[in-house]
């Protein structure tokens, strides 16, 4: 045995010291042993505990992709966490660093294993690895259930991005298999009996022929004739562009209206002396000062206030305090200024402001609590608003609000009629809707087209990022609510989109080159 050991060859050994230094702690040539031809590449033990190994990549990769795909409603998720906690901070942002570190790691283990078998040395996890891929796999197992489970449309916003990034996963999972034929060619030719080569080959084949073949099954929007896209979708400020200034402000309006907003969208309550104000939770307790202002009102309903006290509350600097979203950037000095001196924003200024640079508004009304003295009058006080204080062009006015609508269509003729879901066409003419305004995840080229030939045009919220901007644009969406007006604005093209021939030459010249490579491989 020690002959043995000390004939080993030199060739490669400080390569491979460092590959199984790593992967298991046996730094010394004594510690590892080589893989004799016809036999297994490890222990009994090993062999069962690196399926797991690979149920870790697979599973970590999935919970990266899913995670980093929701990137659209990481504020969403970070104000959820908030109203439960107390307390501000990007979990979104954190749980995303985690799943990439994880990933990371797995995808190390995975590699070193991959370059011991090509090395033809026998795999030994070491045991600390071990626990850290049972850790992955708690993690990613866990996680996965939880949005399933807390975030069901989620899973909608991962098929709708398939649409768009199917293409370059295939190119990225044709890839991998071309990488990983050199090991599996390479162990499949030391096996010494049939059987065992049909183990490892048969599996690697099977998942390769379904590869080259899925590209059949993939639709996307944006895979389409030339000439056929549809105009850019218009941009309507959700709240205002909440993340350059602080939401439902008069900044946050006009930094939408400087940057090209084509509307703007808000939330009106109304206050116990019937005024109608801008805000968007039951409480002032996210995006004001009331705590320092009235620290024993702090939960009481908004609209339990009066315009007065409101006046008193500060509406900007919880933003440069919470800096709500994920890369927001910093603020130049006269905005950080601007933003500190936000108040709480009235409905007659917002519509005067709208007017006066001829932008679509669209809002949610709230109606005023139990034991609220305008709770029955709330709606015609609101219309007073509109119609007599502001005096705004009633074509600007996307009326949502779906009750007494046929009485609102009587006493303000001209508002552009707006509902909140789908319904058959019939119904939606029979109201006399022109628009609807839609979770994007219900987005469907169908269904925007059927509606479309009706005269009746689609809105998607919020869309915040660009390829799911880029995904409307393609599924011929009339306009998007988004928070990323500064963003969105300067795209001027789908970021996918291609021909039909185009993505077949793309398919089958990948498909040629890769099972070119791979036959290669297998017979050198």
């Amino acid at each position: 045995v020690v002959r043995r050991r000390l004939l080993q060859r030199y060739e490669h050994q400080p390569f491979i010291s460092c590959l199984a230094g790593f992967y298991s702690c046996r730094w010394k040539r004594y510690q590892r042993e080589r893989t004799e031809p016809g036999k297994c590449c490890c222990s009994m033990r090993e062999c069962m505990f690196f399926p797991l190994l690979v149920a870790a990549f697979c599973l970590s990769l999935v919970f990266l992709y899913t995670w980093g795909e929701g990137k659209n409603d990481y504020n969403n998720f970070d104000w959820y966490n908030y109203g439960n906690l107390g307390f501000w901070f990007l979990w979104s942002l954190l749980i995303l660093i985690v799943a990439a570190v994880l990933f990371t790691y797995i995808s190390l283990l995975l590699v070193l294993a991959m370059c011991l078998l090509a090395e033809g040395q026998q795999l030994y996890l070491h045991w600390s690895h071990k626990i850290g891929t049972f850790l992955v796999l708690g993690f990613c197992i866990s996680s996965l259930f939880a949005l399933s489970i807390l975030w069901r449309d989620h899973r909608k916003t991962v098929r709708l991005s398939f649409q768009v990034t199917a293409p370059y996963l295939h190119l990225g999972a044709i890839a991998l298999m071309v990488l990983l034929a050199w090991p599996v060619a390479l162990h499949a030719i030391r096996a010494d009996k049939k059987v065992t080569q049909v183990i490892i080959v048969g599996p690697y084949l099977a998942i390769l022929l379904f590869l080259f073949l899925i590209p059949l099954g993939m639709y996307s929007p944006c895979i389409r004739e030339v000439g056929t896209l549809g105009p850019k979708p218009a941009l309507i400020g959700h709240r205002g562009a909440p993340m350059l200034a602080p939401e439902n402000t008069e900044m946050s309006f006009l930094k939408t209206i400087e940057h090209g907003g084509d509307g703007l969208e808000t939330d009106v309550a109304i206050s116990y002396d019937g005024v109608p104000f801008l805000m968007h939770d039951d409480t002032l307790t996210r995006t004001t000062n009331i705590q320092e202002v009235y620290p024993n009102d702090a939960g009481k309903a908004a609209s339990f206030f009066s315009w007065d006290a409101l006046q008193k509350l500060n509406a900007g600097t919880w933003f440069l305090k919470n800096k709500p979203f994920v890369g927001m950037g910093s603020l130049s000095k006269a905005d950080q200024n601007q933003a500190m001196n936000q108040s709480i924003y009235t409905l007659s200024s917002f519509l005067r402001l709208a007017d006066s640079h001829n932008k679509l508004v669209i809002f949610d009304l709230y109606r005023p609590p139990e034991k609220h003295p305008y709770r029955n009058l709330w709606l015609r006080k609101i219309l007073d608003v509109i119609l007599n204080e502001s005096k705004i062009k009633r074509h600007l006015v996307l009326w949502l609000h779906n009750s007494v609508r046929s009485f609102v269509q009587s006493v303000a003729p001209g508002f552009q009629h707006t509902m909140g879901r789908k319904a058959p066409i019939e119904d939606l003419l029979k109201h006399k809707i022109v628009k609807l305004n839609l979770v994007y995840t219900d987005m469907s080229s169908e269904d925007i087209r059927k509606y479309a030939e009706a005269n009746i045009t689609t809105n998607f919220y919020v869309v915040n990022e660009p390829w799911l901007y880029s995904l409307a644009w393609c599924s011929g969406a009339h306009s998007v609510t988004t928070n990323a007006v500064h963003l969105l604005k300067d795209l001027s093209q789908p970021l996918f989109l291609m021909t039909p021939q185009q993505y077949n030459i793309m398919w089958i010249l990948t498909d040629l080159t890769s099972a070119f490579l791979i036959s290669l491989i297998f017979v050198l």
